[in-house]
């Protein structure tokens, strides 16, 4: 059986020591987020998480979701009910939310560890709740003032919980396709018709009410992505002054039967004219849905952050605990019948490469999701524009590489395990299983690479790959001649230099080539996703040797960092070839020529 103990002590330091995270609250406006509280705060999450959401996990995989195909009621698997009762009353889904609608008005940032605890422990689960918060961000930035008062607080309460119903069978990434119906009644709201699906928690019995985010079109709507709107359609209807009425005209049509996450129910959505309320102006939904759609880009990278330490956890267990066979320098231990396969080399290549992924990993994403609250909270204008450029750069690499490596490492720890891995018994197989969805849903990895290459590089300038480089040129300015750094500082410098000039060179031959970008994005995206973790290495050693921390683990985190540049980072090399190669080859075979 799978176990899971959270990090807390990695997360403490990429939180304190890394991120100088109690400084950067205080500065912000975040007083009551002093240690104390942000101690607490984590203290709490992971025992929710440990001895109430982790043993669900199995439970969940074996039963699934259950739909009853006469009402369209979806039943979630045994416990599934009561740890949601226990989250929302507890106040979980309130950690980040302004102080107006209920929420304790904590950073943002401090609600990350919280999701990633949430992910390891029990992803399906986690699915549930997960939208809401997007769903809350849209309504707070787009919404009208009834419908945050109504529709914001009960989510926040956790009293509700929210979904985005954007792809539909005939379009997933190009929602100018769309083909949902709003007409206008006379009353001020709208009839929704259509049919959505791989919605995230469409049914559930968990909540008396979901609260659906639908993107449709206006009878008046212009052809495209520039004719789509945004609507608020509760599963019962509910009144400007928050009263809930009869069930609207939707319901849950099918669930998907899938390779993993068996708990979380992914609807068919079908729509009847069922009353929904325009949340912001006429046609302009997608930018209201973005809104959403990032937040939970980062959750999602969070997930596959989890998946990858739970999955590190049970392989070093196992790796310690497996006797087979003798290290090839000789007994280490003489008195047993034979080593553990930790003495293994290739074994210690995969367990490292779980490590430096995961915890480098982490306070990438942790970053990022500081970001936002400068963005929101800075003290200047700079200050939050370079913020929002930066977690905007961020977001795709975040999503991608995490999700990307969350694949890899669960992969790794499967593999620790032999044979054994491959049984359900140790619960390794659900974790690989349920790790291939993050990069898929909530836009491909394919998706991510050109949204980073295409938008964020190519239209916007590279304004935040501007400010990461200027943090990283920062910092190996300030470790200048120090020899305890140097390993790092060298190779790290030449790297920035080197991300520098291939933004540049890309960016000069899709001036001549259109295709140029989309044949780079890809490639592109992995090298500047493990030249950012080389970044957060070299911060992680030097964060490590200035802290209180024992001295095993400032030793443990140099020789993890030593691994990532010497065993890691050299994936830049390929990727860097692929992007120099151009689009010619992957071109040049005719469509009719694939299967000759």
């Amino acid at each position: 059986m799978s176990q899971y103990k959270a990090p807390l002590r990695d997360i403490r330091f990429a939180l304190y020591d890394v991120l100088d995270a109690e400084t950067r609250f205080r500065q912000l406006g975040f007083e009551e987020a002093g240690r104390e509280t942000v101690d607490a705060v984590l203290d709490e999450s992971a025992r929710f998480c440990e001895t109430v959401l982790a043993p669900l996990n199995a439970i969940g995989d074996e039963h699934g979701v259950t739909h009853d195909k006469a009402s369209g009621d979806v039943t979630t698997p045994p416990g599934f009910r009561q740890a949601y009762a226990q989250f929302a009353e507890g106040g979980w889904g309130a950690l980040g939310a302004p102080v107006e609608y209920g929420g304790l008005g904590l950073p943002h940032v401090l609600g990350m560890p919280l999701e990633e605890m949430i992910d390891a422990a029990n992803l399906a689960w986690g699915n549930f709740p997960l939208l809401s918060h997007g769903a809350a961000n849209a309504l707070r930035l787009h919404g009208e003032a009834w419908q945050r008062e109504v529709f914001l607080t009960k989510l926040v309460s956790g009293e509700w919980t929210g979904t985005m119903c954007l792809t539909e069978p005939h379009c997933g990434t190009d929602l100018g396709l769309l083909r949902t119906r709003a007409e206008p009644r006379d009353d001020g709201t709208h009839a929704i018709s259509g049919t959505k699906i791989f919605i995230t928690a469409g049914e559930h019995d968990l909540t008396d009410n979901i609260v659906h985010l639908v993107l449709a079109r206006l009878p008046d709507a212009p052809a495209g992505s520039k004719g789509i709107s945004l609507f608020l359609v509760p599963k019962f209807k509910v009144a400007r002054d928050g009263s809930m009425g009869e069930r609207n005209t939707l319901r849950c049509g099918a669930v998907e039967h899938k390779m993993g996450i068996h708990a979380s129910a992914t609807c068919v959505m079908n729509f009847d004219g069922a009353q929904g309320y325009l949340i912001g102006q006429p046609h302009k939904g997608l930018m209201a849905m973005f809104t959403m759609m990032n937040t939970a880009r980062l959750g999602v990278g969070l997930q596959g952050l989890g998946l990858a330490d739970r999955a590190y956890q049970n392989a070093l267990r196992y790796a310690r605990e497996r006797l087979q066979s003798r290290a090839l320098s000789g007994a280490r231990f003489p008195d047993k019948p034979a080593d553990p396969i930790i003495v293994q080399p290739d074994v210690r290549r995969m367990l490292l490469t779980c490590k430096a992924l995961t915890e480098g990993g982490r306070v990438l994403a942790y970053h990022a999701g500081l970001q936002i609250d400068i963005a929101d909270h800075g003290a200047t204008e700079d200050e939050r524009k370079a913020a929002d450029d930066l977690v905007g750069f961020l977001t795709p690499i975040v999503k991608a590489c995490l999700t990307e490596w969350g694949v890899e490492c669960t992969y790794h720890a499967l593999q620790c395990f032999g044979g054994h891995g491959y049984i359900r018994e140790h619960g390794m197989e659900q974790l690989a299983r349920d790790a291939r969805i993050t990069t898929l849903y909530e836009g491909t990895t394919g998706i991510q690479a050109l949204d980073l290459m295409g938008r964020k590089i190519m239209q916007l300038q590279g304004a935040g790959l501007k400010v990461f480089l200027g943090m990283v040129q920062a910092f190996c300015a300030e470790h200048a001649g120090d020899a305890a750094l140097e390993e790092f500082i060298a190779p790290l410098r030449e790297k920035a230099g080197e991300w520098q000039a291939l933004t540049l060179a890309v960016g000069k031959r899709a001036m001549a080539n259109p295709e140029e970008v989309g044949a780079a994005a890809h490639d592109y995206l992995f090298y500047s996703g493990y030249v950012a973790l080389a970044y957060w290495w070299a911060r992680s050693v030097a964060a490590a040797e200035a802290s209180s921390q024992s001295q095993a683990f400032k030793d443990a985190k140099r020789e993890t960092a030593r691994f990532y540049f010497a065993r890691i980072l050299p994936r830049t090399l390929a990727h860097k070839a692929a992007v120099d190669a151009g689009p010619g080859s992957l071109l040049a075979l005719d469509e009719d020529a694939f299967d000759a």
